[in-house]
C-alpha cells in the first residue's frame, strides 16, 4: 500500500524526536509535517529540535519546515507527543477536523468516549471509535502512561489465567521519563527522588480502564468500557538512569499457581497483535528472564528493540502472593514505540480509510 501521510504534534521534545526516528523509514507511514510551538514554527527542524537521541537526526527530517498545530487536512492521521497542558485544545482541534489523534498525552486517557490501549491487551478498546463523537474519521485514542504499560503487559497473562485481587508496584523511573531538559543533574546524581507529580494516580487507575471490558450499546446505544475491579497500591520513584522504567511487583492471585505455571504464562502470550503482521510488534511482548540479577535496563531494555517488556525475579511473596521485578523501555515502547504500534492497529481495524 501507498504510504499514510502523517503529522506529529511536539516533534521537537524527547518522544517528539523518538517518533520522528523511529516513523523514519517506517513502511506504512510518512511524516510530512513536524508541528511544534509558535516559537519554533518556520525554523528549520534541525534548528529548533536540539536533537540529543544516540542516533542520527534523519536528513530529510533535518530538511523540513516545523509546521505550528494548526489542523491540516492533508494528512488523515496525526501523532501527538505534546505537554498536557497544549494537548488538550489541540487534539481535539485535529479530532473536530475529522483527523484521527493518537495521542502519548494524558489529558484524554480516562475520558469515557476515549480509547485508552495497549494494543496487545485490549485493541478491541477501539471499538469506542464507532460511536464517532467527532465528524467524519476524526477521532482521539491514547496510550498509557509509560509505566502503566510495562505494568499491564505482565499483569495481562496472569488476569486471564488466573484472576488478580490486589497489586502492589514500586517504580523506579528514568531519567528520560521527564523529557528534556527533564530533571537537573544535580537533582538526580547520587541521589533518588521519591516523588513524581501524577504517576502513582495514574498506575493506580489507567490499569483498570485497560483491563476492563468493551460493552457494546444495546439499541443503537453508544458502547462503553466496563472498567475492571481491581486495588493497586503504587510508588514511583525517579532514579538516576537515562532510559528504561523498572518496577517491583507483588500481586495476590484470585486462583492458586505454581511458577512454572505463571513464568508458563508469560512466556506463551502473544496478545491481540497475534497474526496482524503490525510492523512494530515484537516478536515476543514478554521476555521472562531466569537470570537472578535480570533484568537491568543497561542490559535489557533493547530488548525487540525496546517493544518487549522483561520480567524476572518470580518468587513467593509473604505479604501477598508472587513478587516479580518488571522493566520496559519507557520512551519506546512506553511513548514513542507503543503510539506507532497503535497507529498500526487502528489502521489494521479500518478506522483510518
Amino acid at each position: 500500500m501507498s504510504k499514510i501521510p502523517v503529522a506529529i504534534l511536539g516533534s521537537t521534545g524527547a518522544v517528539g524526536q523518538r517518533l520522528v526516528s523511529l516513523l523514519t523509514d517506517h513502511p506504512w507511514f510518512e511524516p510530512v509535517l513536524l508541528c511544534a510551538s509558535e516559537r519554533s514554527a518556520g525554523r528549520s527542524y534541525a534548528e529548533a529540535a536540539d536533537w540529543f537521541l544516540p542516533e542520527t537526526l534523519p536528513a530529510k527530517a533535518a530538511a523540513m519546515t516545523v509546521a505550528g498545530c494548526t489542523p491540516d487536512l492533508r494528512v488523515p492521521l496525526v501523532f501527538s507527543a505534546l505537554d498536557a497542558d497544549a494537548a488538550a485544545k489541540a487534539e481535539a482541534e485535529w479530532a473536530r477536523a475529522g483527523i484521527l489523534v493518537v495521542s502519548n498525552t494524558r489529558c484524554y486517557r480516562m475520558d469515557a468516549t476515549v480509547p485508552l490501549v495497549i494494543p496487545e491487551v485490549n485493541g478491541d478498546h477501539l471499538a469506542l471509535l464507532r460511536n464517532r463523537v467527532w465528524p467524519g474519521r476524526g477521532g482521539i485514542v491514547t496510550n498509557p502512561n509509560c509505566s502503566t504499560i510495562g505494568l499491564v503487559l505482565a499483569l495481562k497473562p496472569l488476569f486471564d489465567a488466573f484472576g488478580i485481587q490486589a497489586v502492589q508496584a514500586v517504580t523506579m523511573q528514568a531519567a528520560s521519563g521527564a523529557g528534556y531538559p527533564g530533571v537537573p543533574a544535580i537533582d538526580l546524581i547520587d541521589n533518588i527522588v521519591p516523588y513524581i507529580g501524577g504517576e502513582e494516580d495514574k498506575l493506580e487507575t489507567e490499569p483498570l480502564k485497560i483491563l476492563g471490558r468493551y460493552q457494546a450499546g444495546a439499541s443503537g446505544e453508544p458502547g462503553s468500557i466496563q472498567p475492571a475491579s481491581l486495588p493497586i497500591s503504587a510508588s514511583c520513584y525517579r532514579v538516576p538512569v537515562l532510559d528504561g522504567h523498572s518496577l517491583a511487583v507483588s500481586l495476590r492471585l484470585g486462583r492458586k499457581a505454581k511458577p512454572e505455571d505463571i513464568i508458563a504464562a508469560w512466556q506463551e502470550f502473544r496478545g491481540q497483535t497475534a497474526g496482524l503482521d503490525l510492523p512494530s510488534a515484537p516478536q515476543r511482548p514478554l521476555l521472562y528472564l531466569s537470570a537472578p540479577n535480570r533484568p537491568q535496563p543497561r542490559l535489557d531494555r533493547l530488548t525487540g528493540g525496546g517493544m518487549t517488556v522483561c520480567i524476572g525475579r518470580l518468587r513467593p511473596c509473604p505479604v501477598l502472593d508472587w513478587k516479580f521485578a518488571v522493566l520496559s523501555h519507557n520512551t519506546i515502547r512506553g511513548a514513542a514505540g507503543g503510539t506507532i504500534l497503535l497507529a498500526e492497529l487502528c489502521v489494521r481495524q479500518g478506522y483510518l480509510k
